[in-house]
């Protein structure tokens, strides 16, 4: 199994600091969630179905013509390699791991994001360097492959960037676009996305990860959502103030010039691991990378947390634990 943020638990017996006195910064989901309202008992009770309103609030929000909803867009990630013959695989670097880890697991080969390649994997905004590649740069780059995934699990704060409204469109059939109710809605735990594509990829896709791929009361929670757009532009202001907050309190630690997206940002520094560390015994949990050595840091979701954040980065800031 890959290394994911949240593994608090973990953190807990490591640093030996219970997990109830723990600030996660280390999931980059928001830490505002859509208001979950009171579900009807039915959806505990009975099988999902698939007319229930869900896909079309979906293709509303999203913009896509053909859909298909998913046990999160890890389901898709994992299934959609095994999907195509085994070829060469192009992948910007770093990129979320998952993808590479299922494309080699299928018998394919990884290239860089430059080589020729029948397939190619990205994010946009890229996990976990915040990277946006142009809609422009992508569409010339799909004309000569066989397909390209592409996942957007960071994108819902800034929509307007999205290739979804294109996916499996006529001149767009080898197009893939995921996208995710984790990380913008902070429903996470909901395990819900979508695979935007080319209705004959979807049916083999559907066929593949078998019947109810997602819960009834999952179902029902993300059509409120995907549908309340009141809620999804004031959390659009929210991210999107919050995000420069993070990065000015970042560029005060000397470290460099932190980038990112709403949703996170992420530090490049020789000093990561001691950063890391040194937070974590404080009890904040980031997430740490090692090559190239950064740090991505989610967003603090009150005043309190806000003022611990600051207080840590300046204490360690004046400890130097570089030195």
């Amino acid at each position: 199994m890959l290394e994911h943020g949240g593994r608090l638990r973990e953190g807990a017996r490591r640093w030996g600091i219970p997990p109830s006195e723990w600030l996660d910064l280390s999931t980059s989901i928001a830490p505002w969630a859509y208001p979950v309202p009171p579900l009807p008992v039915e959806v505990w009770q009975r099988l999902p179905e698939d007319d229930d309103g869900l896909e079309d609030a979906a293709r509303a929000c999203y913009g896509a013509q053909h859909l298909l909803p998913l046990a999160g867009s890890q389901a898709a990630i994992q299934a959609l390699p095994r999907l195509f013959a085994p070829g060469r695989v192009a992948l910007p670097a770093p990129l979320y791991a998952e993808h590479a880890a299922a494309w080699r697991a299928a018998g394919h080969t990884l290239v860089d994001w430059q080589d020729a390649a029948e397939y190619a994997v990205l994010c946009n905004p890229n996990n976990p360097t915040g990277q946006a590649f142009s809609a422009d740069c992508l569409r010339a780059r799909l004309s000569d492959l066989r397909l390209m995934v592409v996942d957007e699990a960071f994108i819902d704060a800034a929509p307007g960037d999205s290739l979804a409204a294109g996916a499996g469109s006529a001149g767009h059939e080898n197009l893939v676009v995921l996208r995710s109710l984790g990380k913008f809605f902070g429903l996470a735990g909901a395990r819900v996305g979508f695979a935007c594509a080319a209705p004959a990829l979807l049916d083999r896709l559907a066929r593949a990860l078998g019947p109810w791929a997602v819960a009834h009361p999952a179902r029902c929670v993300a059509q409120g959502a995907l549908a309340d757009t009141a809620w999804q532009s004031a959390q659009r202001l929210r991210l999107a103030a919050a995000s420069i907050r993070l990065a000015t309190l970042l560029r005060e630690t000397g470290l460099g010039e932190p980038r990112g997206t709403a949703l996170f940002q992420y530090l490049e520094t020789p000093w990561a691991a001691a950063w890391h560390e040194a937070l974590a015994r404080r009890g904040i949990l980031v997430r740490h990378f090692a090559a190239p050595a950064a740090l991505r840091f989610g967003l603090p979701g009150n005043e309190a947390q806000w003022a611990r954040l600051a207080a840590a980065l300046e204490e360690i800031r004046h400890a130097a634990p570089a030195a």
